[in-house]
């Protein structure tokens, strides 16, 4: 037999190809990933799966190939996340209860690690203070995506230095806090769903005053208690601490103890375009040592307050408020906040601050503040239209507040006056609209429409 040229080359080649395939690389044998049951992991079995898990996990990740979980429970405790771990299951059908241990999913220093797709139960077993279901410090692109996070005896997920994204998420009946993230590393926060928690539903906080960035955007809150009591660290949707610029945006939130978003020492904050109701204190928060917060473009129906940003003696100062809805405003605060804490106010604001474009209904107190005492500075308050409040307009007028101009707003129903001099939270002036009313040097009066 004559043995061609082409023939023989193709020969070679092929021997080549055969003899540069490593032997240890296993063949992929489901279209996700590796099998995890070719790995002596066993669904729907009584007995605990953690070390056959465990070991399935690891040799994914030394190989760097995704491991897939088919559908069937896994009965499990702690199970580490180590670099290029990629761990999938099928949406609605994977789930791993945890039998015991700190966490159900533990990663420290990981590269890229990833969970998708898999229902992870906390089984109500509670866990250690500080922890989440998913616990993660200094893991670099983290993705936990689609999976639904349930039961767990603190939080649901805990990060701390890490960098990546938490999106399209399910999480229900989470004991402390839905999604706590510490020092931040660039992580986006997105797409999610959280149905009740007893501390808070997010919280981007840091340890110390600084940039964080992290985004929040598009997630629905709701259901969310003050369960150990306090006035105001707990019950809220969304809380920043010391976190700059950070963006809240487009969230739908309902049905909280407190605040839907605070931003706390949080400077250049921008709370845009979130849609809010029944919230039991300030809807959307900017308090204490900040610098910089905008507040655009927000619908509120139903809080104590609607807008706050305050504490200029702390610090405070600096904000746009503008072109938000807010209506349906509650006469008191919760039990637990300061008694001297008003309610019924659309929005409060006390230094370099411009209030426009919003329109205000059915506020027991006042639609707008300005000031409280002295703490008062730079505010400019213009074209805002409020409806139904006991004042349309309060501004501090007391010894030592600084300057605030007010003009063309529309002002209707105001019972007690549409623009009124205020000591604290006190009226003490007729108002100030009315031909021949009193005039205050640090108040820039303009023309404004009253009915």
């Amino acid at each position: 037999m004559t043995i061609h040229r082409r023939e023989m080359l193709g020969a070679i080649a092929g021997g080549l190809t055969l003899a540069t395939t490593p032997l240890a690389a296993a063949p992929l044998t489901s279209k996700r990933g590796r099998d995890a049951t070719q790995l002596d992991v066993r669904p729907d079995s009584s007995e605990d799966q953690t070390a056959a898990l465990q070991r399935a996990i690891d040799d994914a990740a030394e190989r760097r190939v995704p491991l897939a979980l088919p559908p069937g429970t896994y009965r499990t405790g702690t199970l580490r996340l180590p670099s290029g771990a990629q761990l999938s299951g099928v949406r609605g059908a994977t789930r791993l209860v945890l039998t015991g241990g700190p966490s159900l999913f533990d990663s420290a220093g990981a590269d890229a690690p990833t969970l998708s797709g898999l229902i992870l139960d906390g089984a109500s077993i509670p866990l250690p203070a500080r922890r989440g279901l998913v616990h993660c410090v200094g893991a670099r692109a983290l993705r936990i995506e689609q999976c639904s996070i349930t039961a767990s005896g603190a939080s649901g997920i805990w990060l701390e230095t890490t960098s990546g994204t938490i999106s399209d998420n399910i999480l229900t009946a989470i004991a402390v806090t839905g999604v706590v993230s510490f020092d931040a590393r660039g992580l986006r926060v997105d797409g999610n769903t959280i149905l009740g928690a007893s501390h808070n539903g997010i919280e981007i906080l840091r340890t110390s005053v600084g940039d964080d960035g992290t985004l929040v955007t598009g997630n629905r809150i709701e259901n969310i208690t003050a369960g150990p009591g306090g006035s105001g660290q707990y019950g809220n949707a969304i809380n920043a601490f010391r976190a700059g610029n950070v963006i809240v945006s487009g969230n739908r939130i309902r049905n909280c103890d407190y605040s839907a978003v605070r931003g706390n020492s949080a400077s250049n904050i921008q709370i845009t375009g979130n849609s809010v109701s029944d919230v039991r204190e300030v809807a959307l928060y900017s308090e204490f040592a900040f610098e910089g917060a905008v507040i655009a473009n927000n619908t509120v129906d139903g809080a104590a307050l609607g807008v706050s940003v305050c504490n200029f003696n702390e610090g405070g100062r600096l904000s746009i408020v503008q072109g938000n809805i807010i209506r349906n405003l509650r006469p008191k605060r919760p039990i637990g906040t300061a008694p001297d804490d008003d309610a019924g106010i659309g929005i409060y604001v006390e230094a370099d601050t411009a209030v426009t474009g919003n329109v205000i209904e059915n506020a027991p107190s006042f639609g707008i503040v300005a000031g409280w005492g002295r703490y008062l500075r730079d505010v400019a308050i213009t074209g805002n239209v409020v409806r139904k409040a006991f004042v349309g307009i309060g501004v501090s007028v007391a010894d030592g507040a600084g300057t605030a101009a007010i003009s063309g707003n529309v002002i209707a129903d105001a019972q007690r006056g549409a623009v009124v001099g205020l000591d604290h939270a006190k009226p003490v002036t007729p108002d100030l609209t009315k031909p021949n009313a009193a005039r205050f040097a640090q108040i820039a009066l303009g023309s404004n429409s009253v009915r």
